[in-house]
């Protein structure tokens, strides 16, 4: 030390001093990052899915006691079983106020234990709280699948739930055997990810046996099959699907086969104009022309002819994966096809009621964060979609919103499934989101 200089003191930093400082703001940048994570990383969607399980369980009792019950099938539905009971199995002379019994076999057996447990139709009451029960079965059935697939945020889970007041009175104010044959197809869906292929091929029957919309997955179901299990075991499930629809039908196929083939799986069934929510805006007469019918039905045909190579492609890698104990989040591969199947049918639809905006609800969130677009325009389109279905009655201008947004979303998926070039698409599931 130089003579006549001060020695040099070291100051110790104090608690309030610029390193305290910089010790607050990382903590709360660490806990900010650790919230963000919450709400946007697909990974953390259980805590959510959880926390709007018990939530929906409130909602539904609310809606139960505070909105009024609209009826509109259940009667005809406990008119149609009561025929049933009554030693009835001529389909042609199962009837209701709204019309001929147009249903599979699966439909009369569950709403007649329904009839029962309602004292014979008339406690309403019971049967909305069954149904709700039901709602929120079908949402952690929806859950467990977005939680496996670690596919779309948190915070979008908010949209899939408490957010549609469609869906809740699909449910819970009208009665529709609509949410009964979803909830039977996400338990297939659920016990196929598990690799549970027998039990799931039993609830997938179960569910067209109670609404055959749900054929609308098979194409994308038969390549799943083909794909993971190979021919003689997808001859297997094919199998313990039919055995199961003979086996529901059996009284009514002893009686009346005819009848009962000719009522329950009509593919011709003529839809009334009034009802339509995706075709309003055509003249009655094309909406009820033939040549319409058919080129809807070909559309149909080629859109799946053009996916089915791509599908094939993920279908198979998920086999590889899931072989190789891959992430969790290969069951993307599985379920885009499946999602998609049924996406196509529904944009095709030769009419489209109300209720049947359950056929699809809960799996276009998923579809959405499959294509590549900003979030807000994603939101954007649901919260479009969701207001098409809200309209009552339906207009030209809901009508065609609704085939804007789904054509947008069908365009991403073509361009997400089979535009993208081989290099592009080879990595996607090396990242935890297919995007």
């Amino acid at each position: 030390m130089a003579p006549g200089s001060r020695p040099q003191v070291r100051k110790r930093p104090t608690p309030g001093g610029l390193s305290g400082s910089l010790g607050w703001r990382g903590l709360i940048s660490t806990w900010a990052a650790k919230a963000q994570a919450l709400i946007m990383d697909p990974a953390q969607c259980a805590w959510m899915a959880g926390l709007l399980l018990g939530l929906e369980v409130v909602i539904n009792a609310l809606v139960i006691h505070h909105v009024k019950y609209t009826e509109i099938d259940w009667r005809a539905y406990m008119q149609e079983v009561e025929g049933v009971v009554n030693g009835t199995y001529n389909y042609a002379e199962l009837k209701g106020d709204t019309g001929p019994l147009v249903y599979p076999a699966g439909f009369v057996w569950l709403y007649m234990g329904l009839y029962y447990a309602t004292d014979l139709g008339l406690n309403v009451q019971r049967a909305q709280y069954i149904f709700a029960a039901l709602y929120v079965v079908t949402l952690a059935l929806v859950f467990r699948l977005m939680v496996k697939s670690e596919k779309v945020p948190p915070y979008v889970l908010v949209f899939m739930s408490v957010t549609s007041y469609r869906i809740h009175s699909i449910f819970v104010l009208r009665l529709f055997n609509d949410p009964v044959a979803m909830a039977f197809l996400y338990a297939a869906l659920n016990f196929f990810i598990s690799e549970w292929w027998s039990l799931g091929s039993v609830c997938f029957s179960l569910a067209v046996g109670v609404k055959m919309n749900i054929l609308l997955f098979a194409p994308a179901l038969f390549f799943a099959y083909l794909a993971n299990l190979g021919v003689w075991h997808t001859a297997i499930q094919l199998f313990i699907c039919g055995s199961i629809q003979v086996s529901l039908a059996l009284p009514f196929l002893l009686s009346h086969p005819w009848h009962y083939l000719q009522g329950a799986f009509d593919l011709g069934r003529v839809f009334m104009f009034k009802w339509t929510v995706n075709w309003r805006f055509l003249p009655e007469e094309v909406f009820l022309d033939r040549r319409f019918h058919w080129a809807l039905l070909g559309a149909h045909v080629l859109l799946l002819l053009i996916c089915i190579p791509k599908w094939w492609k993920m279908l198979t890698s998920y086999r590889t994966l899931k072989a190789h104990e891959g992430p969790t989040y290969a069951v993307q591969l599985f379920l885009l096809p499946m999602f998609m199947s049924n996406f196509i049918g529904v944009a095709l639809a030769r009419s489209l009621h109300y209720q049947f905006y359950v056929w699809y609800f809960h799996q276009l969130h998923y579809l959405f964060w499959c294509v590549r677009m900003p979030s807000v325009l994603r939101l954007c389109l649901l919260g479009l979609i969701e207001l098409c279905w809200n309209t009552y009655p339906s207009t030209i201008w809901s009508s065609g919103l609704l085939h804007s947004s789904h054509l947008l979303l069908l365009s991403g998926l073509l361009w997400s499934v089979y535009g993208m070039t081989k290099s592009q698409s080879r990595p996607s599931m090396e990242r935890k989101k297919i995007n």
